[in-house]
């Protein structure tokens, strides 16, 4: 019962991740921060179960489950008229299954879990999710096919800045990521002490 109850939290927090499409002049910033934000929610609940259990394979179950929710999700909002692809969510499970895979080559080592699943996790996430990019309908003709008149200021397209980390936000993101992927594995690892 604990595990679908995060898994609910965590689809939820991470629904609008695939948002990134409609917004064309943010669209490398967006997937950057979308990339990141979706590693550590994944990274951090993954983990927490994965200790919790102490089963490796707990993580790719815990990511099929926010797969399956977030496929649900999303099929309402299709039907409702929003332009959402049912491949935008699958990108979770190569991720936990490398975390998953960590936990058992290092006997459960915690300490490994933390810094090889962290990495792993925090490289892998954005470069599956520019593979979701690639293959989901075009983002200049969604935008235009799909026109969103009330974004919030926040939101509002501004100039892209060419050039700015390389033109790489897939390095970018697997660069934060892995920064960022081992301190939540040691969150996920800390809520179970």
């Amino acid at each position: 019962l604990f595990i679908v109850v995060v898994a609910v939290n965590s689809t939820l927090l991470t629904i609008n991740a695939g948002d990134y499409i409609f917004y064309t002049d943010w669209a490398w910033t967006s997937y950057t921060v979308f990339s990141i934000s979706q590693t550590l929610m994944l990274i951090v609940g993954a983990t927490y179960y994965l200790t919790f259990t102490g089963v490796p394979g707990t993580a790719t179950y815990y990511a099929l489950i926010m797969t399956v929710y977030t496929w649900i999700a999303k099929a309402a909002w299709f039907s409702l008229g929003n332009p959402y692809d049912f491949i935008v969510t699958p990108v979770w499970l190569p991720s936990a299954m490398l975390l998953d895979l960590v936990y058992w080559a290092t006997k459960k080592n915690k300490h490994s879990l933390i810094l090889f699943g962290g990495v792993l996790v925090g490289m892998s996430l954005p470069l599956f999710n520019m593979v979701n990019l690639i293959t989901v309908a075009d983002p200049l003709e969604t935008a235009f096919k799909y026109p969103r008149p009330t974004l919030p200021p926040y939101m509002t397209p501004i100039e892209p800045q060419v050039g700015k980390f390389y033109n790489s936000p897939v390095a970018l993101g697997a660069g934060a990521g892995a920064v960022l992927g081992c301190t939540f594995a040691a969150l996920g690892c800390k809520l179970n002490t």
